[in-house]
């Protein structure tokens, strides 16, 4: 089982990295799923709109884009992550980038654990899990 982080045209340094990881392996387990490979990269807002339009025929800006891959309950997937939309988010939410990039980073987990947020109701839902799975990292660390 492995979480891996990657930059893609981006200079970024993911602070604890152990914990991190420690901390997404334990909402994979309390979604009684296990983890596979997940891959997080990290890139510029222009590359994740790249992949976007790509992928996904969506011409707008984004924080997130997770690929799944997954195998049963063992879950596998790249997780493309905007630092400059993430930054900017923060900027706006007036909260700490670190906790806005936790916060983007297990919505992506959520994801491949098969929650999605296209409606309120199912918004609402992923927004709990999230809540819940930062304050888990607290807790733990």
């Amino acid at each position: 089982m492995a979480f891996t982080f990657q930059n893609l045209e981006i200079n970024f340094v993911l602070k604890r990295k152990s914990s991190i990881k420690q901390w997404l392996e334990q909402v994979v387990l309390a979604e009684k799923k296990r983890v596979g490979s997940i891959n997080f990269m990290f890139a510029t807002d222009e590359f994740v709109l790249d992949q976007n339009k790509r992928f996904l025929k969506h011409n707008t800006y984004t924080d997130i884009i997770t690929f799944h891959n997954n195998e049963g309950a063992c879950l596998n997937g790249d997780i493309l992550i905007s630092i400059e939309r993430v930054k900017e988010n923060a900027i706006k939410l007036n909260l700490p980038f670190d906790e806005e990039l936790k916060r983007v980073m297990v919505h992506g987990v959520l994801h491949l654990c098969g929650y999605k947020d296209k409606s309120p109701e199912d918004t609402k839902k992923m927004r709990a899990k999230e809540n819940k799975a930062l304050k888990l990292f607290s807790q733990l660390f």
